[in-house]
């Protein structure tokens, strides 16, 4: 596990594809030059997030396939789709649909619970069935069954002219493997070791109600041992797959300008993280700021970081491409070689 000396297996970054909503061509296409970009610096995977009825990237699938059409092997994916917004059907159509158009390259990361703002969608987004939507994990294993290639249709076989089949199609055979629970919780953490899912951890934890002084740190690392334990009870080999996504922002190439405006952004967030967050008890980690050495330094120290080989670092909301593209440069130049990370690796 990733130790001074030992090698960090996989780097990647995540973002959530801001626009301008009076004209959000740029916006998009921002993003996808960051992707073209991730890969050309080595880069073994580029996220996005999900967001609806908000200013960033509401249809990862079609920003995603755009980015298959204009790279050749770094792996993408989302971090993470909510399925209380997805039909499990459709959507295991349009995710092996991508994954056959990018070559096998889309990694599937989800998470389950209602739509966030459900009291002011949820009569645009499920107008006859909002009282009996299952938003649980009974949408995963619906989802599961159809990218596994499972029925779902009564009927296979030839009606006039036209072929139909009994599974979705196309069918992606090796994309189940490459499916990512996004857990904030021991219990979630649990369930997808439990269920053979690869886990995904980001820089936000459900922090249990007796814990007297939350050390977010100390939880995410419970995480992964919930996560490896369950699997071991489940009689599945191996450890699984996690990945670990703090937000970072390394500034060895930053003007100072930029050092001013990212860290002023820390600091302005940094509250957050001295106690849980609302009804939920949410525990958000502090941004990593600074030269990329103090920043490993930092991450060699965290209990969760130092389990696992996958990172997938958050990049901050709010900045401009030529931000991104400094941040990005760092982490592969300049941080990634810090954690034993190599291109290509």
């Amino acid at each position: 596990m990733p130790v001074p000396g030992a090698p960090l297996r996989s780097l990647g970054f995540l973002t959530m594809g801001l626009f301008d909503p009076a004209d959000p061509r740029p916006g998009h296409e921002a993003t996808l030059r960051m992707i073209e970009r991730g890969e050309e610096l080595g880069f073994d995977s580029a996220w996005v997030r999900h967001r609806h009825v908000q200013h960033g990237i509401s249809s990862p699938v079609a920003v995603l396939a755009a980015a298959s059409q204009r790279t050749s092997r770094i792996a993408l994916g989302t971090a993470v789709t909510p399925l209380g917004w997805e039909n499990p059907l459709r959507l295991a159509e349009d995710w092996a649909t991508l994954d056959v158009l990018s070559g096998g390259r889309f990694h599937g990361g989800f998470s389950v619970g209602p739509p966030m703002q459900w009291d002011a969608v949820r009569d645009a987004l499920y107008p006859d069935t909002a009282d009996v939507e299952d938003f649980g994990y009974g949408r995963v294993e619906r989802l599961l069954r159809c990218l596994r290639g499972e029925r779902v249709s009564q009927f296979e076989g030839t009606r006039g002219i036209e072929v139909f089949s009994a599974r979705v199609e196309p069918h992606s055979p090796g994309l189940p493997a490459r499916l990512w629970y996004g857990a904030a919780s021991a219990r979630s953490a649990a369930w997808a070791g439990e269920h053979g899912l690869n886990l995904l951890m980001s820089s936000v934890v459900r922090a249990e109600p007796d814990d007297a002084a939350p050390d977010f740190g100390a939880i995410q690392a419970g995480h992964v041992q919930a996560y490896r334990d369950a699997r071991a009870a489940a009689g599945l080999s191996g450890t699984g797959r996690i990945s670990q996504g703090l937000v970072v922002i390394p500034t060895d190439g930053a003007t100072a300008d930029q050092r001013e405006r990212y860290q002023a952004y820390a600091d302005a967030r940094l509250p957050r993280t001295r106690e849980p967050q609302g009804p939920g008890g949410l525990l958000f980690a502090p941004d990593l700021v600074g030269p990329a050495e103090d920043i490993a330094a930092r991450l060699h120290a965290h209990p969760g970081f130092r389990l696992v080989d996958e990172v997938a670092f958050a990049l901050p909301f709010t900045f401009a491409p030529a931000d991104y593209d400094q941040i990005i440069t760092d982490i592969a130049t300049r941080l990634g070689p810090a954690l034993g990370w190599r291109p290509g690796g």
